[in-house]
């Protein structure tokens, strides 16, 4: 049975998030050290510093790697009290990719690697990246299209392929790549991770990417691996099972984005909510419009749903359930739920919706792309349907 409600020291951990949210980060929105391609790490040091003396830093890593150990229940409060503010998450380090990259490694890699590579991004003193996605015919939607290959040369293997929209690249010192080291990809075998410096120079950075949103940490990049060489021991897991420690890592990670962007929904609908009822028009304040009011009520419906969604999910990962269904919709809800809310939000506010003067601008190039990125929302309802109708041939054979 799931128990929806929250133990005495959860909310209090959620309070001190919000507090700390409030009146630490909110006040570095706007900092001349954001850029379009993200917070720079000088201001991303200074706001972990700060989350760091306040104990909320890393919530999500186990605490024998200095994190706070919260399961994913317990995040998805968290997470949604940090999402509230653009730089919440970065100050917490919960943040894409790390938050991913982290608990990949907590699961799959060995002692000697958590070690290398868990501890100094739990403690917020290095950065990662994960590249996985390519140009050109690659791997995108469909993962089995991984071109970039690892060949074995004695005890190293040579790694050669193009990688974009590789989030985080730029000042990341831990890049996890995926490679085929197979002729073929067979019943989700065939490619394998690799945990590799990030400064080695055969890894060639073509161009940063400009792209609608502005809010991770250095930005998305394409790039490319010129015979870079590892050895045996910077394979991740074991060779061959790369899709399935994908899995590990991109199921929990559509969560966690759904828990992010529903802080930062929340705030849209806080901005317009303030704004609806001080404006006035034709003699009363607009929220008092059906027009405006019914578009506020659609957004706490959607928010509701939302965390609905967003805390069963978690729940079952909790279980030790893979949650596959629920994680594809969960991500495919939260994501166009939290576009509804904030396009009410813009439409709320008018034209002041579409300038600098409040966040709702930003946080709408900031959310639309969620509806791409960790599996479009036409891929996973693909998915979702080649599940219903596999248990339906089930159930009829079974008749």
């Amino acid at each position: 049975m799931i128990d929806f409600s929250l133990p005495s020291e959860l909310v209090q951990l959620k309070e001190r998030t919000e507090s700390f949210i409030r009146d630490v980060v909110i006040p570095y929105e706007g900092d001349e050290r954001e850029g379009a391609h993200g917070p720079a790490d000088e201001l991303k040091r200074e706001l972990m510093a700060k989350a760091r003396d306040a104990g909320l830093l890393s919530p999500h890593v186990g605490e024998e790697w200095g994190g706070l150990g919260l399961n994913t229940r317990e995040m998805a409060v968290v997470f949604e009290a940090a999402g509230y503010s653009l730089l919440g998450p970065q100050a917490l380090n919960c943040a894409a990719p790390d938050e991913g990259n982290m608990h990949l490694l907590e699961v799959v890699a060995s002692d000697e690697q958590k070690e290398q590579w868990l501890r100094p991004l739990a403690a917020g003193d290095i950065r990662s990246c994960f590249s996985m996605t390519e140009p050109r015919g690659g791997a995108g939607s469909d993962p089995n299209m991984l071109a970039a290959t690892a060949r074995q040369d004695g005890n190293h293997w040579v790694i050669n392929g193009d990688k974009w929209f590789i989030t985080g690249f730029d000042g990341a010192k831990l890049n996890i790549v995926m490679a085929r080291t197979s002729d073929r990809i067979e019943g989700g075998k065939g490619a394998t991770m690799f945990l590799v410096d990030n400064d080695d120079p055969n890894i060639e950075r073509i161009r940063v990417q400009d792209t609608l949103e502005s809010s991770f940490a250095g930005g998305h990049c394409e790039i490319r691996f010129n015979d870079v060489r590892v050895t045996a021991d910077q394979v991740l897991g074991e060779i061959g099972e790369g899709y399935k420690y994908a899995q590990v890592r991109l199921a929990p990670a559509r969560l966690t984005h759904c828990m992010r962007w529903l802080g930062a929904a929340r705030r849209a609908h806080d901005i317009a909510t303030a704004y609806a009822i001080e404006r006035e028009a034709f003699g009363k304040p607009l929220v008092e419009h059906e027009g405006v009011g019914f578009m506020l009520a659609d957004n706490e419906i959607d928010i509701y749903t939302s965390r609905l969604a967003i805390w069963q999910t978690a729940w079952l990962l909790d279980q030790g359930e893979q949650a596959r269904q629920e994680s594809s919709m969960s991500k495919v809800h939260c994501a166009e739920a939290a576009f509804r809310i904030v396009d009410r939000c813009m439409q709320i506010l008018g034209g002041m919706g579409i300038t600098t003067d409040t966040l709702m601008e930003r946080l709408w190039r900031e959310i639309r792309p969620f509806r791409i990125y960790d599996g479009p929302s036409e891929v996973h309802r693909w998915a979702i349907a080649k599940r219903v109708a596999s248990r339906a041939r089930k159930a009829r054979a079974a008749s």
